[in-house]
């Protein structure tokens, strides 16, 4: 008996003991630990903002429209990584499109890292009109505590291009990390202020979501508006999109996880691939700059990466890869999120999807090259 209650003593102070430790935790840190992992429905979990859309402009579809089977060895490959999307375009008109798991052409998905390389076409306006003077302007001009001794050589393009040299944790697996920190926590802008220039930048490709964070910031303060508002009057509002969008917030009527987070659907987001596939115009209108188009894929290999290699994968927040003879730039998200442009097939592919492929070559996810020869065998 005296060992039962011996027992029961141990177990009440130990799980009062962890009561206690989870209590005194961070409020992000118990949402991560909560949560567990990132979701691609955590729109349902934060607030948001909503990027609106203008004139709907239906895609047309291809003659060749779904007729073309994924082959069974690939189709067991993508639906083995969750996929929950697959739409192909070539020369402005929908090839193929496919959906799993009760997701549909309106069904909305967080695109992650693909909000990336759309906070990039942001800046590449905000340049053109004048709000931004250039992408060599220092950081510190638009974002007061980077106008110090230490941070003031951190320029725009450094951030673009990931050589910032900012002490930033890109951890995903520690939920004591800023990467988590900036997911689950509520002041982001609070969060980039704390952080400071400790390698020389300009020098080495470091993969840093804070980067993109602080790019929002510089948006923001350029132009006077929030990013959400920007993303929709510049862009979203103009090349035709179904259905508004959605930009996770780190609070109610705060600041967007610019870094991630911009919720859509895949037809919509191959609005954003064919808006680049045509070097920034829609419609006869110009968006964006062309230049600014070809120098986001356009590698920066003045830059060394980890391995003191230059780098040959990556623009301005835009990826870059070679396959099969052609140059393909693409945005992507962790979970598998896509979009890829194949300029020389005048073609777009979106994949949204829970996972993507652990293993990489030449710093790109081996299933992209999956997704790759899925198009290739549709297009002409």
């Amino acid at each position: 008996m005296k060992k039962n209650n011996k027992l029961r003593n141990t177990i009440f102070l130990s799980a009062l003991a962890l009561v206690i430790i989870v209590s005194l935790l961070p409020l992000y840190v118990k949402k991560a630990l909560f949560y567990t992992t990132p979701d691609i429905d955590d729109y349902k979990i934060f607030a948001n903002r909503v990027i609106k859309i203008g004139d709907y402009e239906p895609w047309q579809k291809s003659e060749e429209y779904n007729k073309h089977q994924i082959p069974a060895d690939k189709l067991h490959d993508i639906e083995k990584l969750k996929t929950v999307a697959l739409f192909i375009a070539q020369d402005n008109k929908i090839l193929h499109e496919q959906y799993w798991d009760d997701y549909d052409e309106n069904s909305i998905s967080n695109s992650f890292s693909v909000a990336k390389s759309i906070v990039s076409l942001m800046i590449g306006i905000a340049v053109e009109e004048g709000k931004i003077e250039s992408i060599d302007d220092p950081v510190g001009k638009y974002v007061k505590h980077f106008n110090s001794e230490k941070n003031m050589k951190l320029t725009i393009k450094d951030l673009l291009t990931m050589s910032s040299g900012l002490n930033w944790d890109e951890s995903y697996s520690s939920p004591f990390s800023l990467t988590t920190e900036a997911y689950y926590g509520d002041s982001l802008p609070k969060l980039i202020n704390q952080l400071d220039v400790v390698e020389t930048p300009g020098k080495t490709f470091k993969y840093l979501s804070g980067n993109t964070e602080l790019l929002a910031m510089v948006l923001s303060e350029a132009t006077g508006k929030n990013i959400s508002d920007y993303m929709s009057e510049k862009i979203w509002s103009k090349i035709g999109a179904h259905n508004d969008a959605l930009w996770s917030l780190d609070s109610e009527g705060g600041f967007e996880k610019a870094y991630c987070c911009f919720n859509s659907n895949a037809p919509d987001f191959a609005r954003i691939g064919q808006l680049v596939l045509n070097k920034g115009s829609w419609k006869g209108q110009r968006i964006i700059s062309e230049r600014y188009i070809e120098e986001s894929f356009t590698a920066a290999s003045y830059l060394k990466d980890k391995h003191d290699k230059p780098v040959d994968f990556y623009g301005l927040q835009w990826w870059i890869a070679e396959y099969k003879g052609h140059k393909v730039p693409y945005a992507r998200g962790i979970l598998g999120q896509y979009i890829i442009v194949i300029p020389d097939k005048q073609a777009v592919i979106v994949r949204l999807g829970e996972k993507r492929s652990k293993k990489k070559i030449d710093h790109h996810p081996t299933d992209i090259f999956t997704y790759l020869d899925i198009a290739f065998g549709m297009l002409k």
